[in-house]
């Protein structure tokens, strides 16, 4: 257990243990915590409330605790999280918080953490080109998703930590011809089994799968299709 490492559970309001179980997830990455911490630092002087910004503080909040273990409400976090969710499904932007978010399955959580980096990406761009009183009255504009595209090619922190390169190949098995196909992540969806490992997940996902019958891969070296091997 690291000397300095706080351990503060998060208060559950009703159905947001998703929500927190995805937030200590984050806090416990270190690069991730390192770059929130500082970016409250860089941005002491901001009014404006953001998802981001209600983050920090949280974080900032377990961090400079004097005791090691205890708990905290997110409060503020939620209460954002909950606002801006409705703001964005006045303009059918994104589904409701409640109709997204509203039970205890698993895979709540994993939407969410994808929610959360894109919003956080999202805000870092906005903040770069323009400020963080432009990102909300960018949000509430009718043309947000066009407004959008204009920053969404550059890259944020949240790449340089999460994303990453994952390579398709498919080998057709007539000609040997090999086709590779590059496309970035910010996660992967991987099979967990009781009693494994990362490396054996990954192994998994990674395994060769043959193409045939009436799935066969069409070869352009072939010019038709044949059985092939993905992966």
């Amino acid at each position: 257990m690291p000397p300095n490492e706080r351990y503060f559970g998060l208060v559950n309001f009703g159905n947001t243990c998703y929500c927190n179980s995805v937030i200590q997830a984050l806090f416990f990455c270190k690069p991730f915590r390192e770059k929130i911490l500082q970016y409250k630092q860089l941005n002491k002087s901001q009014k404006k409330e953001t998802l981001l910004s209600c983050l920090a503080d949280l974080f900032s909040t377990i961090a400079s605790q004097k005791k090691k273990v205890g708990h905290i409400p997110p409060k503020k976090f939620i209460q954002r999280l909950k606002r801006e969710n409705g703001a964005l499904s006045k303009f059918n932007l994104f589904v409701s918080y409640e109709k997204v978010f509203d039970n205890y399955l698993q895979q709540d959580a994993h939407e969410f953490l994808n929610y959360l980096l894109n919003e956080i990406a999202d805000i870092l761009r906005c903040t770069e080109k323009h400020s963080s009183n432009d990102y909300d009255d960018m949000r509430a504009d009718r043309n947000f998703d066009d407004k959008k595209k204009e920053v969404d090619n550059s890259q944020t922190w949240i790449h340089e930590i999460f994303q990453g390169t994952l390579t398709n190949e498919t080998r057709c098995l007539n000609c040997e011809n090999v086709r590779t196909k590059d496309e970035d992540f910010l996660d992967l969806s991987v099979d967990v089994e009781q009693n494994t490992s990362i490396t054996h997940c990954l192994k998994c996902f990674s395994n060769t799968e043959t193409i045939q019958s009436d799935n066969k891969y069409y070869c352009e070296v072939c010019c038709c299709k044949q059985e092939a091997q993905k992966r």
